[in-house]
């Protein structure tokens, strides 16, 4: 498997990985696009991160600024979603170590994810990679008629001091 930066011929298969999941484990309901995407090719410390094999995309991963406020400078968000095919091979593992190495390298210290709770596998994920449950917003989303809670996870780079 290949990890790499996205490029712009890449958004229509991003959106159409993470257009698998709306509902089930996004709070989003509408079709995403390339023009969804395309403002992280170019913003100041976010990224789109793809995985492949051969030429053929396997998933991705974003890395997002967690708030515009100068406070959380520090602070990012990612999200990886593979296609369900690729699911239960160690992709999404791999993809994601290499994510929380791309966050340090744009200045993060503090990592969040946002994971609907019935995703019983995205948290478990996510815990064997070094994120801890920190907290659960209940009935915080609304999707085809049924409240859901959101699992609010975070991951802290080792030995990082608070004082800076």
């Amino acid at each position: 498997m290949k990890i790499r930066s996205a490029t712009e011929s890449d958004l229509i298969i991003i959106a159409d990985i993470y257009n698998q999941y709306l509902g089930k484990a996004t709070m989003d309901l509408q079709q995403a696009t390339a023009d969804s995407y395309r403002k992280y090719l170019s913003a100041d410390r976010e990224k789109l991160i793809i995985a492949e094999i051969g030429t053929e995309i396997i998933g991705w991963s974003l890395v997002k600024k967690y708030s515009d406020r100068i406070g959380y400078a520090k602070s990012c968000e990612t999200s990886t979603f593979l296609k369900e095919s690729a699911i239960g091979k160690g992709y999404g593992t791999t993809l994601k170590k290499q994510t929380i190495k791309e966050c340090k390298k744009l200045g993060y210290t503090h990592l969040v994810a946002k994971i609907m709770s019935v995703n019983k596998t995205s948290i478990n994920y996510n815990l064997k990679l070094g994120y801890e449950v920190v907290g659960e917003q209940k009935n915080i989303g609304y999707i085809n008629g049924k409240k859901h809670n959101v699992t609010i996870m975070q991951y802290n780079f080792p030995n990082e001091s608070n004082d800076e």
